[in-house]
């Protein structure tokens, strides 16, 4: 009994370790984008320490990146709650996915911290791996990407009062290379994509310029666009599935 509990416990750590070593290129890139949103943040007037709270709260980019001008310009609780809805409504739906893939010997509560940390990257490395993942695996995994996350907005907030101004609009830009970099490759793989694309680039040029749409506040936009833009897309270019795809071809 006692031998299998220690090599229970070297699996779990060596599961652990594992987790530690597929999070790091994740960790490094979250550092990154963080740093930009503890600048953007430290630049709207907000505290350090609250930048450095949301990000421990929310763990979420993009949410995070749409979620913060409505809190610097004080929009409504239904404005915030509908954009953070259509935003990070595909975490949901990737927790479902990956519930399917951890071990049954999880339980509720552990799966509830895992869900927490189930960001983009973390679920597309954790559903590549071969059979079950444990909770160690899953632990080790999230550790360093959080830990990046939250230290990047810490530097980011910080670094903004201390760089020059040319430096910190410079580094300002770097969340939109970031999008850039998501965007365009997916819109050269497909049409569709690319159409979306431009709709909702359209649907928010609109919004800024013309006169009788100016009034609508931003987090509006946002959903709009965002919804407006999926729903011709799903309409006009729905997703095939592999069987239909099979009997296309």
């Amino acid at each position: 009994m006692e031998q299998t509990q220690t090599q229970r416990k070297r699996t779990g750590m060596g599961d652990f370790r594992k987790g530690l070593r597929d999070g790091v290129p994740i960790a490094l890139g979250y550092l990154s984008v963080s740093f930009t949103f503890g600048m953007m943040a430290a630049a709207g007037g907000m505290p350090t320490a609250c930048a450095v709270l949301i990000s421990m709260t929310n763990l979420t980019s993009a949410g995070q990146f749409a979620g913060l001008p409505l809190l610097l310009t004080g929009g409504s609780y239904l404005e915030m709650a509908l954009t953070q809805l259509v935003i990070n409504l595909r975490y949901a739906l990737m927790s479902i996915s990956l519930s399917q893939k951890l071990a049954k010997s999880i339980t509720l509560p552990q799966r509830l911290l895992i869900a927490f940390g189930n960001t983009d990257e973390i679920f597309a490395v954790a559903s590549g791996q071969k059979g079950e993942v444990g909770k160690s695996y899953m632990y080790g995994l999230i550790a360093l990407p959080y830990i990046g996350w939250s230290l990047g907005t810490f530097l980011g907030a910080a670094a903004d009062t201390i760089l020059p101004q040319s430096v910190r609009t410079a580094l300002g830009m770097a969340i939109y290379g970031m999008f850039l970099a998501i965007l365009l490759p997916a819109a050269k793989r497909s049409k569709a994509v690319l159409g979306v694309i431009v709709l909702s680039a359209g649907l928010s040029c609109a919004f800024a310029y013309l006169p009788f749409l100016q009034a609508v506040s931003s987090g509006f936009v946002i959903i709009i666009c965002a919804v407006a833009a999926a729903a011709v897309g799903a309409l006009f270019a729905p997703v095939q599935t592999e069987e239909q795809e099979a009997t296309a071809t």
